[in-house]
């Protein structure tokens, strides 16, 4: 994708940077206890919590994630959204309010309330590093896509703007500053996305190309057995084919430039090539796009309806639509969906990116990406399976949400914040389906990055509104980044170094101890923001609600609702869910794809872990804790 570069964007990105820094500034000033530094003192109001809650879990996930993957995948991406807002259920009738009476500052000192366990310490600080740094990568990953087009930036420059402000911001005012940094995001996030909505619903469905059209080359074939033999064009030149599982991709030669084309089949049995996209990466790691450099700006790419059928007519475009009439027109219509193939060419590896005109009925159903119908295999099934548990047990225990619980001052107050959290998510969630949809038939998506698709749709509608949003997205990485590295701060800080370690610290050491620790964790999520460039960032985020689900919630259940848990049975627990979730995903098709490798070479053959590593880490816990109850005087 190509990017224009807008002043208007920079400066509005400035004041949004500019506010969230005086905003720490000033809270900095005030932070002067441990209390404070960590959670902010138990004085923030339920109302302010529960809109800093949806601030603090609407992060690049949800907001470029989601809508990316709804975006490319329909139905499918919405079901993240369906996930995501379930397992706040889980939180407000089973964690809110114990884990509230039971903490102080930290995830860890919930846990360790009843035992004061060494080991409990250890491994629940460890838990929380572990969790903390998966959630931040795609936080990271989403700040870098998101430079690209808001300031020209470099994926590379963005990922360490945003470490270098988020450093800043928890070093500098801890959990206070944080806390308002995600209540003035959360609120702008849900207010634009609103705005934004209107915008799509309003534009309706139209057949007229976005500024960025291709107009894709189609060239009449001649197939004998299977191999293209022959091609009608008077530029194109015939080179060589490849056949990948039952799709054909044949390489042309453009005037000196390689190009690919799908070999296609029509109803009547006629063949043709229809131009395909490609980014060629070479055996000495030169990236080609349709076999020319970047800067020869060769790869634009559309996505759009081929077909729109409003009132049972076929027609050129809608109009205004209501919301429920803009779904059922996607419905009933015919979209064009890319879809990619990657092998290997000589040495080269190959990218293609191809057309795939798809009904509406697909669309709006689950099967595009997460395959669980006929067409899935058995494993694609327990990868939904365990997808969805995930999602559904993991917010729970992810310890960046639950130390939101100790900044307001009872556990009243911590059942209706959560509350105030599940209604703003909830909206929110339903404004994802409408900005993904809208980015689909919209031909605004960005084939190498799934997570830029709502802010392309935004500036699709104008400079204005999309340097707003992009900014505010910018925004909604800093307070999640924030939280993240405040847990895991607290995790060195205070749950290793002041209760495991017992190193004798003041309350002032104790929050300069955090804030080196927030500089320390800083630094290496800025390391991962860049190496996992591409991926998107809700499928990462899918991973690390896994890992938080199998570290953590049976040890937080078993606390509060079982009085034979032992310390052994809980550090057990935590043990068994980081180790089999983190192996199962290191071993998981799409990390080796990360490593260069092919993902069909995978010894584990599905992503999500939590089908196995959740019920593992219950077993352990209840278990060890019954072989080590201690014995009748």
């Amino acid at each position: 994708m190509i990017y224009d570069v807008s002043i208007w964007a920079i400066l509005i990105f400035l004041f949004f940077v500019a506010a969230v820094l005086g905003l720490s500034f000033y809270f900095g000033a005030k932070t002067k206890s441990a209390a404070s530094y960590y959670a902010a003192g138990g004085t923030i109001h339920w109302g302010v919590n529960g809109v800093a809650f949806a601030g603090d879990y609407l992060s690049a996930a949800s907001f470029l994630g989601i809508s990316g993957m709804i975006a490319f995948a329909g139905y499918d991406g919405f079901i993240y959204s369906i996930g995501y807002l379930a397992g706040w259920v889980v939180a407000l009738f089973l964690v809110a309010e114990p884990l509230k009476r039971l903490g102080k500052f930290t995830f860890t000192d919930a846990l360790d309330a009843k035992f004061n366990s060494r080991a409990i310490k250890l491994t629940a600080s460890i838990s929380t590093l572990i969790v903390s740094i998966f959630y931040l990568i795609p936080q990271m990953v989403g700040a870098g896509d998101l430079v690209v087009p808001l300031l020209g930036l470099p994926h590379w420059a963005g990922v360490t703007i945003v470490g270098a402000i988020v450093i800043y911001i928890v070093a500098t005012a801890g959990m206070t500053s944080t806390t308002f940094v995600q209540f003035i995001k959360g609120a702008l996030l849900i207010i634009f996305s609103t705005i934004l909505t209107i915008y799509i619903i309003n534009n309706g469905l139209s057949l007229k190309p976005t500024e960025d059209y291709h107009d894709f080359a189609t060239i009449t074939a001649v197939v004998e057995d299977g191999t293209v033999t022959e091609i009608e064009s008077d530029h194109f030149i015939l080179k060589n084919q490849v056949t990948v599982e039952d799709k054909t991709f044949v390489l042309l030669d453009d005037e000196g430039f390689d190009m690919w084309f799908k070999l296609e089949k029509d109803d009547a049995g006629n063949t043709y090539l229809t131009e395909a996209l490609s980014i060629v990466i070479t055996a000495d790691g030169e990236r080609l796009y349709n076999g020319a450099p970047r800067s020869e700006e060769r790869f634009h790419q559309v996505g759009h309806p081929s077909r729109i059928i409003h009132n049972g007519e076929e027609v050129e475009s809608t109009g205004p639509l209501g919301p429920f009439e803009f779904l059922k027109v996607i419905e009933d219509s015919e979209i064009v969906i890319f879809k990619r193939e990657i092998f290997d060419y000589g040495d080269d590896r190959v990218y293609v990116f191809y057309q795939n005109p798809t009904p509406g009925t697909d669309i709006m159903k689950p099967g595009m990406m997460l395959k669980v119908g006929d067409d899935g295999t058995f494993w694609d099934k327990v990868n939904f399976l365990s997808l969805m548990l995930a999602l559904f047990f993991g917010t729970s225990a992810l310890p960046h949400i639950l130390i939101r619980y100790y900044t307001v001052p009872s556990q009243r107050a911590a059942r209706k914040s959560t509350i105030v959290a599940i209604a703003a998510i909830g909206f929110f969630y339903i404004l994802t389906l409408y900005m993904g949809l809208g980015a689909m038939v919209g031909g605004v998506n960005d084939l190498e990055s799934s997570n830029m698709s709502s802010p392309l749709l935004a500036r699709s509608f104008g400079i204005g509104i999309f340097s707003i949003v992009s900014a505010i997205a910018f925004a909604t990485v800093l307070g999640t980044v924030s939280g993240l590295i405040v847990a895991s701060s607290g995790a060195i800080a205070h749950d290793f170094v002041d209760m495991y370690l017992r190193v004798q610290m003041t309350d002032r050491q104790k929050v300069m101890a955090g804030k080196l620790a927030a500089f320390g964790v800083g630094i290496f999520a800025i390391i991962l923001g860049i190496l996992f460039k591409g991926m998107n960032v809700s499928f990462l985020v899918g991973l690390a609600f896994a890992v938080a689900a199998s570290a953590n919630l049976p040890s937080i259940l078993a606390v509060i609702f079982w009085d034979k848990t032992t310390h052994k049975g809980i550090a057990a627990s935590i043990i068994t869910g980081i180790l089999s979730s983190v192996i199962i995903i290191l071993l998981s098709p799409s990390m080796f794809e990360r490593y260069g490798l092919h993902p069909a070479d995978a010894p584990i053959p599905f992503d999500n872990p939590g089908i196995i590593s959740i019920p593992l880490s219950f077993i352990m816990v209840i278990v060890v804790s019954l072989l080590t109850q201690k014995k009748a005087t």
